[in-house]
Protein backbone atom coordinates (compact mmCIF):
# COMPACT_ATOMS: atom_id res chain seq x y z
CA UNK A 1 0.00 0.00 0.00
CA UNK A 2 1.40 3.46 -0.95
CA UNK A 3 0.87 6.10 1.72
CA UNK A 4 -0.14 9.63 0.78
CA UNK A 5 1.92 12.64 1.82
CA UNK A 6 -0.25 13.36 4.87
CA UNK A 7 -0.01 9.77 6.06
CA UNK A 8 3.78 9.77 5.61
CA UNK A 9 4.14 12.95 7.63
CA UNK A 10 1.90 11.54 10.36
CA UNK A 11 4.05 8.41 10.43
CA UNK A 12 7.14 10.57 10.69
CA UNK A 13 5.66 12.52 13.58
CA UNK A 14 4.86 9.26 15.39
CA UNK A 15 8.45 8.08 14.85
CA UNK A 16 9.76 11.34 16.30
CA UNK A 17 7.41 11.02 19.26
CA UNK A 18 8.63 7.50 19.92
CA UNK A 19 12.21 8.78 19.89
CA UNK A 20 11.29 11.22 22.63
CA UNK A 21 9.59 8.49 24.71
CA UNK A 22 12.43 6.03 24.28
CA UNK A 23 15.01 8.63 25.26
CA UNK A 24 18.54 9.52 24.26
CA UNK A 25 20.40 7.38 21.76
CA UNK A 26 23.43 9.53 20.98
CA UNK A 27 26.81 8.87 22.62
CA UNK A 28 26.94 10.31 26.11
CA UNK A 29 23.17 10.30 26.42
CA UNK A 30 22.66 13.44 24.32
CA UNK A 31 19.34 13.47 22.52
CA UNK A 32 19.43 14.30 18.82
CA UNK A 33 16.14 16.04 18.21
CA UNK A 34 14.67 15.39 14.79
CA UNK A 35 13.26 18.22 12.69
CA UNK A 36 9.56 18.89 12.85
CA UNK A 37 7.68 17.67 9.77
CA UNK A 38 6.15 21.14 9.35
CA UNK A 39 9.58 22.36 8.18
CA UNK A 40 9.29 20.28 5.01
CA UNK A 41 8.69 21.85 1.63
CA UNK A 42 5.34 21.11 0.04
CA UNK A 43 7.02 19.08 -2.68
CA UNK A 44 10.22 18.92 -4.68
CA UNK A 45 11.10 21.85 -6.93
CA UNK A 46 11.08 20.16 -10.36
CA UNK A 47 13.82 22.28 -11.99
CA UNK A 48 16.16 22.48 -8.96
CA UNK A 49 19.41 20.53 -8.58
CA UNK A 50 21.78 20.52 -5.64
CA UNK A 51 25.31 19.39 -4.82
CA UNK A 52 26.65 18.80 -1.32
CA UNK A 53 29.76 17.20 0.10
CA UNK A 54 28.27 15.92 3.35
CA UNK A 55 31.68 15.57 5.10
CA UNK A 56 32.99 12.21 6.19
CA UNK A 57 33.98 11.25 8.78
CA UNK A 58 32.28 14.08 10.64
CA UNK A 59 29.84 12.19 12.88
CA UNK A 60 26.80 14.18 11.78
CA UNK A 61 23.24 12.94 12.17
CA UNK A 62 21.47 11.78 9.04
CA UNK A 63 18.30 13.30 10.50
CA UNK A 64 19.98 16.71 10.27
CA UNK A 65 21.37 16.03 6.81
CA UNK A 66 17.90 15.10 5.57
CA UNK A 67 16.44 18.25 7.12
CA UNK A 68 19.05 20.34 5.31
CA UNK A 69 18.10 18.80 1.96
CA UNK A 70 14.38 19.18 2.73
CA UNK A 71 14.84 22.96 3.19
CA UNK A 72 15.48 23.26 -0.54
CA UNK A 73 13.65 20.15 -1.81
CA UNK A 74 15.61 19.76 -5.08
CA UNK A 75 14.53 17.43 -7.84
CA UNK A 76 18.06 16.01 -7.96
CA UNK A 77 20.72 15.91 -5.23
CA UNK A 78 24.34 14.90 -5.77
CA UNK A 79 26.14 13.86 -2.58
CA UNK A 80 29.87 13.33 -2.16
CA UNK A 81 31.79 11.60 0.66
CA UNK A 82 28.71 9.45 1.03
CA UNK A 83 28.45 6.06 2.73
CA UNK A 84 25.69 3.78 1.49
CA UNK A 85 24.25 3.35 4.99
CA UNK A 86 24.16 7.13 5.51
CA UNK A 87 22.42 7.71 2.18
CA UNK A 88 19.85 5.05 3.02
CA UNK A 89 19.18 6.84 6.30
CA UNK A 90 18.93 10.24 4.60
CA UNK A 91 16.50 8.86 2.02
CA UNK A 92 14.33 7.27 4.72
CA UNK A 93 14.27 10.43 6.85
CA UNK A 94 13.34 12.54 3.83
CA UNK A 95 10.35 10.28 3.22
CA UNK A 96 9.28 9.65 6.81
CA UNK A 97 9.89 13.08 8.33
CA UNK A 98 9.38 15.34 5.34
CA UNK A 99 7.19 13.48 2.86
CA UNK A 100 9.83 13.83 0.12
CA UNK A 101 10.34 10.58 -1.77
CA UNK A 102 13.59 10.04 -3.69
CA UNK A 103 15.08 7.26 -5.79
CA UNK A 104 18.78 6.55 -5.15
CA UNK A 105 21.72 5.45 -7.28
CA UNK A 106 25.22 4.91 -5.87
CA UNK A 107 28.64 5.61 -7.28
CA UNK A 108 30.73 3.97 -4.61
CA UNK A 109 34.40 3.30 -5.41
CA UNK A 110 35.84 2.35 -2.04
CA UNK A 111 35.12 0.05 0.89
CA UNK A 112 36.64 1.45 4.05
CA UNK A 113 35.85 0.72 7.67
CA UNK A 114 37.36 4.02 8.81
CA UNK A 115 35.00 5.95 6.54
CA UNK A 116 31.79 3.98 6.69
CA UNK A 117 32.01 1.51 9.57
CA UNK A 118 30.68 -2.00 9.28
CA UNK A 119 32.50 -5.19 10.17
CA UNK A 120 36.28 -5.08 9.60
CA UNK A 121 35.91 -7.86 7.03
CA UNK A 122 32.90 -6.15 5.41
CA UNK A 123 33.38 -2.37 5.55
CA UNK A 124 30.81 0.05 4.22
CA UNK A 125 30.87 1.41 0.67
CA UNK A 126 31.99 5.02 0.11
CA UNK A 127 31.83 7.47 -2.80
CA UNK A 128 29.03 9.41 -4.47
CA UNK A 129 25.25 9.12 -4.61
CA UNK A 130 22.44 10.73 -6.57
CA UNK A 131 18.95 11.16 -5.15
CA UNK A 132 16.25 11.95 -7.71
CA UNK A 133 12.53 12.50 -7.30
CA UNK A 134 12.08 10.93 -10.74
CA UNK A 135 13.25 7.42 -11.67
CA UNK A 136 16.79 7.09 -13.01
CA UNK A 137 18.08 4.96 -15.86
CA UNK A 138 21.35 3.97 -17.53
CA UNK A 139 23.51 4.34 -14.41
CA UNK A 140 27.28 4.13 -14.76
CA UNK A 141 29.91 4.07 -12.04
CA UNK A 142 33.51 4.78 -13.08
CA UNK A 143 36.58 4.62 -10.87
CA UNK A 144 39.34 6.94 -12.07
CA UNK A 145 42.50 5.07 -13.17
CA UNK A 146 44.48 7.17 -10.70
CA UNK A 147 42.58 8.20 -7.58
CA UNK A 148 45.52 9.91 -5.93
CA UNK A 149 45.71 9.43 -2.16
CA UNK A 150 42.24 7.81 -2.09
CA UNK A 151 40.13 6.00 -4.68
CA UNK A 152 37.89 8.46 -6.50
CA UNK A 153 35.43 8.27 -9.40
CA UNK A 154 32.31 9.61 -11.02
CA UNK A 155 28.80 8.34 -11.60
CA UNK A 156 26.17 9.28 -14.15
CA UNK A 157 22.44 8.69 -14.54
CA UNK A 158 19.69 9.79 -16.86
CA UNK A 159 16.70 11.35 -15.12
CA UNK A 160 14.12 14.12 -15.43
CA UNK A 161 14.73 17.73 -14.42
CA UNK A 162 12.15 20.39 -15.17
CA UNK A 163 10.21 17.91 -17.26
CA UNK A 164 13.16 17.17 -19.55
CA UNK A 165 15.38 14.13 -19.77
CA UNK A 166 18.98 15.01 -18.90
CA UNK A 167 22.24 13.24 -18.15
CA UNK A 168 23.46 13.99 -14.61
CA UNK A 169 27.05 13.43 -13.49
CA UNK A 170 28.37 13.47 -9.94
CA UNK A 171 32.05 13.38 -9.01
CA UNK A 172 34.65 13.98 -6.32
CA UNK A 173 38.15 14.71 -7.60
CA UNK A 174 41.40 14.00 -5.76
CA UNK A 175 42.32 15.88 -2.64
CA UNK A 176 44.19 19.17 -2.67
CA UNK A 177 47.86 19.39 -3.68
CA UNK A 178 47.30 16.65 -6.29
CA UNK A 179 46.88 18.87 -9.35
CA UNK A 180 48.27 16.40 -11.88
CA UNK A 181 46.01 13.62 -10.63
CA UNK A 182 42.95 15.87 -10.81
CA UNK A 183 43.84 16.90 -14.36
CA UNK A 184 43.79 13.26 -15.43
CA UNK A 185 40.50 12.65 -13.64
CA UNK A 186 38.89 15.74 -15.20
CA UNK A 187 39.95 14.48 -18.62
CA UNK A 188 38.25 11.12 -18.06
CA UNK A 189 35.08 12.85 -16.89
CA UNK A 190 35.11 15.39 -19.72
CA UNK A 191 35.31 12.64 -22.36
CA UNK A 192 32.01 11.22 -21.09
CA UNK A 193 30.30 14.59 -20.62
CA UNK A 194 31.22 15.55 -24.21
CA UNK A 195 29.01 12.72 -25.52
CA UNK A 196 25.87 14.54 -24.35
CA UNK A 197 24.36 17.72 -25.75
CA UNK A 198 22.52 18.36 -22.47
CA UNK A 199 24.22 17.53 -19.18
CA UNK A 200 24.48 18.61 -15.54
CA UNK A 201 27.80 17.97 -13.80
CA UNK A 202 27.70 18.13 -10.00
CA UNK A 203 30.49 17.65 -7.54
CA UNK A 204 33.39 18.58 -5.34
CA UNK A 205 36.28 19.25 -7.71
CA UNK A 206 38.79 20.19 -4.99
CA UNK A 207 40.03 23.00 -7.22
CA UNK A 208 39.35 26.72 -7.58
CA UNK A 209 37.85 27.97 -10.87
CA UNK A 210 41.10 29.13 -12.45
CA UNK A 211 42.97 25.91 -11.66
CA UNK A 212 44.49 24.55 -14.90
CA UNK A 213 43.25 21.01 -14.20
CA UNK A 214 39.64 22.12 -14.74
CA UNK A 215 40.25 23.48 -18.25
CA UNK A 216 38.76 20.39 -19.95
CA UNK A 217 35.51 20.83 -18.02
CA UNK A 218 35.29 24.57 -18.66
CA UNK A 219 35.73 23.89 -22.39
CA UNK A 220 32.48 21.88 -22.34
CA UNK A 221 30.26 23.56 -19.75
CA UNK A 222 29.62 26.77 -17.80
CA UNK A 223 29.18 27.27 -14.09
CA UNK A 224 25.63 27.84 -12.90
CA UNK A 225 26.79 31.27 -11.68
CA UNK A 226 27.17 33.47 -14.79
CA UNK A 227 29.69 35.64 -12.91
CA UNK A 228 31.97 32.68 -12.19
CA UNK A 229 34.44 31.65 -14.88
CA UNK A 230 38.04 30.43 -15.01
CA UNK A 231 39.69 33.82 -15.51
CA UNK A 232 40.98 35.76 -12.53
CA UNK A 233 38.34 38.44 -13.20
CA UNK A 234 35.54 35.99 -12.44
CA UNK A 235 33.56 36.52 -9.25
CA UNK A 236 32.95 33.10 -7.70
CA UNK A 237 31.17 32.68 -4.40
CA UNK A 238 33.04 30.43 -1.92
CA UNK A 239 31.49 27.04 -1.19
CA UNK A 240 33.64 25.89 1.73
CA UNK A 241 34.35 26.93 5.30
CA UNK A 242 37.89 27.91 4.24
CA UNK A 243 36.45 30.38 1.69
CA UNK A 244 37.36 28.52 -1.50
CA UNK A 245 35.07 27.54 -4.35
CA UNK A 246 35.47 23.79 -4.73
CA UNK A 247 31.85 22.79 -5.43
CA UNK A 248 30.23 23.23 -8.84
CA UNK A 249 27.08 22.80 -10.87
CA UNK A 250 28.41 22.78 -14.43
CA UNK A 251 25.78 23.09 -17.16
CA UNK A 252 26.07 21.92 -20.77
CA UNK A 253 23.25 22.92 -23.12
CA UNK A 254 21.19 24.23 -20.18
CA UNK A 255 20.69 27.79 -18.91
CA UNK A 256 20.57 28.71 -15.21
CA UNK A 257 17.83 30.79 -13.65
CA UNK A 258 18.96 31.36 -10.07
CA UNK A 259 21.47 29.77 -7.73
CA UNK A 260 22.15 29.90 -4.00
CA UNK A 261 25.10 28.95 -1.78
CA UNK A 262 24.12 28.25 1.80
CA UNK A 263 26.54 27.50 4.68
CA UNK A 264 25.48 24.63 6.91
CA UNK A 265 26.58 23.54 10.39
CA UNK A 266 26.56 19.91 9.22
CA UNK A 267 29.50 19.99 6.81
CA UNK A 268 32.64 21.94 5.95
CA UNK A 269 31.17 22.36 2.45
CA UNK A 270 28.20 24.63 1.81
CA UNK A 271 24.99 23.58 0.09
CA UNK A 272 24.88 24.73 -3.54
CA UNK A 273 21.56 24.56 -5.37
CA UNK A 274 20.35 26.05 -8.61
CA UNK A 275 17.10 26.41 -10.53
CA UNK A 276 17.40 25.69 -14.24
CA UNK A 277 15.70 26.90 -17.39
CA UNK A 278 14.48 23.66 -18.98
CA UNK A 279 12.29 24.74 -21.92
Amino acid sequence: MVLGRGARLLAGALVAACMVLVGPSAPGGAFLAGPSPVEAAEDVVPNRVMTWNICNPCGESNVHRAAEIAKYAPQVVGLQEACVRDVEGIRDHLANLHGLVYHVEYGTVLRKWGRCGGAPWRPGAFGQAVLSAAPMSDPVNVEYPDGGSEDRGYMAVTTTVGGRSVRVFNTHLAERRQETVRAGQAGVLAADVARHDRAIVLGDFNAVPDAPELSRIWALAADTDPQCHPSRTGICEPTTDWQSKFDYVFLRGIAPLEHRVRPTPYSDHHVLHTDLDMP
